[in-house]
């Protein structure tokens, strides 16, 4: 392929500033790869970490990126053309995915684009029911909170901790959830509650009404109730805010029970859980077109929502990383192509 494209292009590390809308090059298609017409892009944390140069890892884990970049990993758009050796996608062929993640860690994943190329093992048919910005939305939330609780999916090993995570179950079991109201918290709420679980959501206040709705069967507003203070015998505690506050959950589970920080960087409760009898246990998201493709039915049917905090243009990628350094978002943030 040959000519230009609009992107969201980086030449630099910073803050949401440093997010130029230009002219870029379109991506040149490759064996196994297709190339899609994006129409929305999806918004996540790993985004802005890029954005910043990953400064929150150590130093020996933060990748080396070569400027420009295209940041950026979920999109939903339509099939523009196929490489060699790709069978299950044609032309016009409307699709979701998370793309190149996370060996796209210093910008080779460059969603935030007209166009993108996509591994065609990373790829999936979009659900029908819901819209371009929906489905782009989902990738990696979803990704996240299926490969957490239902089905790793992969056997890569995990640089997070020397053993493999594995899904706990979940049919009635007490599972809470913490960040329940966030992009990757409201949809661990909706599958814990699909595969059985006694759901107990943790948000502020102005949450709780969407997080019932969602299936929460109990709510703690984390701004009136300290929710180690209320909370006893759990069976899983999923932190979808992670880092080192993550061990104040230890006390509230029971033994033989696990808590999954979502974000494990900085927890420092392994000596605790140990003496409890307390599994820990995290992940890292992977691109993955099978999964994608499973868990299109439950999109399609309603049984899983995605929460939309807010859309802006993709011209507009900055004034989104701006809304995102707010915090407090209800659901998803994500960018309009076409």
């Amino acid at each position: 392929m040959s000519g230009e494209m609009k992107a969201v292009r980086m030449h630099a590390f910073g803050g949401p500033n440093v997010l130029i809308y230009e002219n870029a090059p379109k991506p040149e298609l490759k064996d196994g790869e297709v190339l899609v017409r994006v129409h929305a892009v999806g918004i996540n944390p790993p985004d802005w970490y890029l954005r910043e140069g990953y400064r929150m890892l150590p130093p020996e884990w933060q990748p080396k990126v070569a400027f420009p970049i295209i940041p950026g990993t979920d999109i939903s758009g339509t099939v523009e053309a196929v490489g060699d050796q790709v069978q299950g996608f044609a032309a016009g062929d409307e699709v979701y995915a998370m793309v190149r993640f996370p060996e796209g860690l210093a910008g080779q994943s460059s969603a935030y684009a007209e166009y993108v190329s996509v591994p065609a093992a990373q790829l999936a048919l979009k659900p029908g029911a819901i819209s371009h910005v929906s489905a782009a939305a989902a990738p990696m939330s979803l990704l996240t909170a299926w490969q957490f609780l239902i089905d790793l999916g992969h056997e890569e090993p995990n640089p997070l901790q020397s053993h493999q995570h594995e899904p706990v179950p979940l049919e009635g079991r007490s599972v809470v959830i913490n960040g329940a109201a966030g992009g990757v918290g409201h949809l661990l709420v909706q599958l814990a509650k699909w595969r059985g679980a006694r759901v107990t959501a943790i948000a502020s206040g102005r949450n709780e009404a969407v997080l019932r709705d969602l299936g929460a069967d109990a709510f703690i507003d984390y701004g009136q109730t300290a929710p180690e203070d209320v909370l006893r015998d759990v069976d899983l505690v999923v932190d979808a805010v992670g880092g080192p506050t993550s061990s104040r959950f230890l006390r509230t589970i029971r033994p033989g029970g696990a808590l999954f920080p979502i974000f494990p960087l900085g927890f420092a409760g392994a000596e605790e859980a140990r003496q409890l009898g307390v599994t820990v246990s995290a992940t890292q998201v992977r691109s993955n077109g099978r999964q994608l493709a499973e868990i299109a039915p439950l999109l399609d049917n309603g049984a899983i929502r995605i929460l939309i905090d807010s859309v802006l243009p993709l011209a507009e990628a900055r004034k989104a990383h701006e809304r995102a350094a707010l915090g407090h978002l209800q659901g998803k943030l994500a960018l309009a192509v076409i």
